[in-house]
This record gives structure tokens, C-alpha cells and sequence, in this order.
């Protein structure tokens, strides 16, 4: 999804509409949780200006993660809406609160990065996979419980007196004679 600024001139009354599948391979490259990323859909509108362009659209892919349980693939579907603003004025006109501007350097604007960028945003910091819950049970050194296996766990746990001292329990006992 790159376009020259000369290229989009003929835009300038109706607007250019966008409706792009895009693979977006490179965000893999970037975030190694990302196992998978499906072919990007991108749905849109972007209109001009003197000396900017405006896109409102909406992203959406599908996402192959690992579970935070299992480590085994889930599918986590994304949808983003969004309004970018490109804009080609020259730097000394450039203000410095323009966040939300991506400024162009040259005569392309090349939106894959921008795509690239809202993917990455849209990344949990961990999924589970459905209908895991109980059946991970352990592994060398470890266990995994639930909250209710731990309280189950407590309530048969009675306090054990140390062997060590339990004549001293019996000397409470005894009555003063």
C-alpha cells in the first residue's frame, strides 16, 4: 500500500477508497509472541487536502498466539478502527504538537508500517486457549492449582505439632496439685 503524491492527486474530489488485503509477515519479526498473522483486510475512505490525506479505515486480521496455560496456538481475531493523517508540508512548518501526524519525507507514502504499528497495539499480553482450565496438572518440579484445590488443600491440612515438642503440650495440660 504505497502511493506516490503525485499519483494521488486524482483523488482530490471523490476521495480514494480502500479495500486491500495485505500480508503483514513482519510483524512476527518484531513481536515473537506472534506465531501467525492472517492476510489483513483493510476497509476505507481517504480523502485530501491541500496538503495532507486523511484515512479513517478499519484493519482486521486473525492473530495465532500461544496460550498462557498450555503454550499451545489460539486464534485471536483483531479489528481496529482508525483515523491516520498523512501529511507533505514542508519541515519548517512543521508545528511540535502534531503528534498524531505521520509527516512524509520524500514523495511516497507507504502505509504498511503504520498497518504494522496498529497490529502490534492490538497484541494481549497473554490469551487462553478455551476449556483449558484443569488440564494442566504439572510437570517436573512444578503444579499447577486452582484457587478452590488450594483452599480444598488448607482445610486438610491440619497444624501438625513438631514431634519434638509434644511433651511440652502435655505439661499445659496438667492441673496445678
Amino acid at each position: 500500500m504505497k502511493w506516490s503524491i503525485h499519483q494521488l492527486s486524482k483523488y482530490r474530489q471523490d476521495g480514494l477508497s480502500l479495500d486491500a488485503v495485505i500480508q503483514l509477515d513482519e510483524v512476527k519479526e518484531r513481536n515473537t509472541d506472534i506465531r501467525a498473522i492472517s492476510p489483513a483486510h483493510v476497509k476505507g475512505l481517504c480523502t485530501f487536502g491541500a496538503s495532507q490525506m486523511t484515512c479513517q479505515f478499519t484493519l482486521s486480521a486473525t492473530l495465532t498466539l500461544p496460550c498462557a496455560r498450555t503454550w499451545e496456538d489460539v486464534e485471536f481475531p483483531i479489528e481496529v478502527d482508525t483515523v491516520e493523517v498523512f501529511s507533505w508540508i514542508d519541515e519548517d512548518k512543521r508545528g511540535d504538537l502534531d503528534g498524531d501526524i505521520h509527516y512524509i519525507d520524500g514523495e511516497v507514502i507507504d502505509m504498511k508500517p503504520i498497518l504494522e504499528e496498529l497490529v502490534l497495539l492490538e497484541v494481549p499480553m497473554q490469551v487462553f486457549k478455551e476449556n483449558t482450565e484443569g488440564q494442566v496438572h504439572g510437570g517436573k518440579n512444578w503444579s499447577y492449582a486452582t484457587d478452590e484445590d488450594v483452599a480444598l488443600s488448607r482445610k486438610d491440612d491440619e497444624p501438625k505439632v513438631d514431634p519434638r515438642l509434644a511433651d511440652l503440650a502435655k505439661y499445659f495440660d496438667q492441673t496445678d496439685e
